[in-house]
Order: C-alpha cells, then structure tokens, then sequence
C-alpha cells in the first residue's frame, strides 16, 4: 500500500512556515537565551540553588515567608490587570471602529491614540494622580472640596491605577484593531452591505470576526504588562495590600540580603501567572475562524 503524495498547496505551506521560522531565529535565539537565563537564574534564587549568602540548600522557604501576603498580593494584582484589560479592550475596539468608519471624527481619534501611546507611563501616572486626587484638577474644576471628594487615589478600590492603564492601553488597542481593520474592512464590509446586512449584522458577523484575532493579541500583551508594571501602582495606589510588582521591588531593595530569594518567588508566580495567561489567550485564538 502505498502513501499518496502531499498536496502541493500543503507542500507550499509546510515550506512557507520553515522559511519564516528561519528568518526569526536569528533575532528568536538571542531573546530566549537573555530571557531564559534571566528566568533560570530567579527561579534557582528563589528555590535557594543561587544564594546570595549562606549554603547552596533546595527548599522552598522563600515562597513559605511570605505565605500570608502573597494570596491577597495576587488577587489585587489579578483584579487590576482583568480591570485594566477589559476596559483597554472595550474603549480600543470602540475606538478602532470609529477610526476605520473613514469620516474626521476617526481621524481625530487615531491622532489622539497616537499621541497617547507616546507618552511613558510614569508621566501618565503623574497625569492621573493630579487629575484625580483629592486637591487636585478635576475636584477643584467641579468646586468640591477635598473631603467629599471620593478615594480615588490611594484608595481601595484602585480606580487611579486602572483609569491610568485604561487610558494608555485603550489608545494600543485601537491602534493595533485600526490597522488589523484597515486592510480587510473595506471590502468584506461593502460586500455584506449589498447582500443586504444592516449595521449590526455587519458589526457582528463581519467587524468582530475580522478584528478577534487583533483584540485578544493586544489584550493579552495588557494584561501581561499590567500584571508585572511596577510604577503606576507605586504612585497611584495603597501601601497595603501591595500588588506582587510592587512586593518584589520591595523584597529586592531591602537591606537584608535574605529577601532577595523572597523577591525572586514573587517574580516567579508572576511569571508563571502571565505564562498561563499567553497559554489561555492561544488557545482562544486558535479557536478563531481567521486562524483556522
């Protein structure tokens, strides 16, 4: 019994994918070796294989030491970063439809994301802060007075932290929706218009399956950085509970040598918490029609 011959088309596809994985290798390997090594040397710290003091001993001591704060610092971490990510994800979707729709309003739109990406984080956080604290901007434009005016900086429920990423972020999302849309959109969209779809429909059935793939890319990349972003919730949000970014940097530049292993477990859960989030957002992509 012999075996059929492979199909030219998967033959040409088979080596599409090797030419492309070789052309990414030269920038792929040096990446992986920095960040492989990077990620190797803080999981042995962090199991005690690379001690910065005392004897070379296995044990998991530097997760245990911090066992009553690291639940509590990881689900404040994981509610500002689904927060932030939702919202991004909202706005930017609505913001890319509004800037590929081709009227000056879009036009409008797409300048001002575009501006907003280019402002650094630091800056953003120093925005909101003034903006939204008790004696700042806005409670002084709207005449109310510091004491009635709500917790929003430093507060409980980390509404500066996640407006300063919803800011920033939603400008990515739609940026990169935008262009996704950009090049499809046009065609697909005047198509469904003259088999007689209305505006939903074509919202539904045309927009949101050409940009899905964009959307869960972008909103991934959100929720990866939110999760290990340090400064903004430094500047913006309460000292205790402290989110896990925030308790590593703390952990590393304490004087006491010993809680540098504690710092590198709490980046090791928070590397192991964005791994799994890359892991859900594939698998969701794969199950997209544009990707099969």
């Amino acid at each position: 019994m012999s075996l059929a011959p492979l199909p030219a088309r998967t033959a040409a596809g088979g080596t599409r994918r090797l030419r492309g994985t070789l052309l990414v290798l030269p920038a792929l390997v040096p990446a992986l070796f920095v960040v492989g090594g990077g990620l190797g040397a803080v999981l042995l710290q962090s199991l005690g294989l690379m001690p910065l003091v005392g004897p070379v001993r296995l044990s998991l001591d530097a997760y245990t030491a911090q066992a009553s704060s690291l639940p509590l610092a990881t689900g404040v971490s994981l509610g500002i970063a689904a927060a932030s990510t939702v919202i991004s994800a909202v706005v930017g979707l609505a913001a890319a439809l509004v800037i590929v729709s081709g009227r000056w309003g879009g036009r409008i739109v797409a300048a001002i994301s575009a501006a907003s990406v280019t402002v650094p984080h630091l800056v953003g956080a120093a925005a909101i802060g003034l903006l939204l604290a008790d004696s700042g901007f806005l409670s002084r434009l709207l005449g109310v007075p510091p004491e009635s005016w709500p917790h929003l900086v430093g507060g409980p429920w980390w509404v500066a932290v996640i407006a300063e990423y919803a800011w920033k972020e939603s400008a990515f999302v739609a940026l990169v929706v935008a262009g996704t849309l950009a090049t499809r959109v046009a065609s697909y969209d005047e198509t469904a218009a003259l088999l007689g779809a209305g505006r939903i429909k074509r919202l539904r059935f045309v927009m949101l399956p050409l940009c899905m793939p964009a959307l869960v890319v972008s909103s991934t990349i959100i929720f990866v950085y939110t999760l290990g972003s340090y400064e903004v919730a430094w500047l913006l949000g309460r000292s205790y509970p402290e989110p896990l970014p925030v308790m590593a940097v703390r952990l590393f530049n304490s004087v006491t040598l010993s809680s540098r292993p504690e710092a590198a477990a709490v980046a090791v859960v928070t590397t192991a918490i964005s791994l799994a989030a890359v892991g859900i957002a594939f698998f969701a992509l794969r199950r997209t029609a544009l990707w099969r």
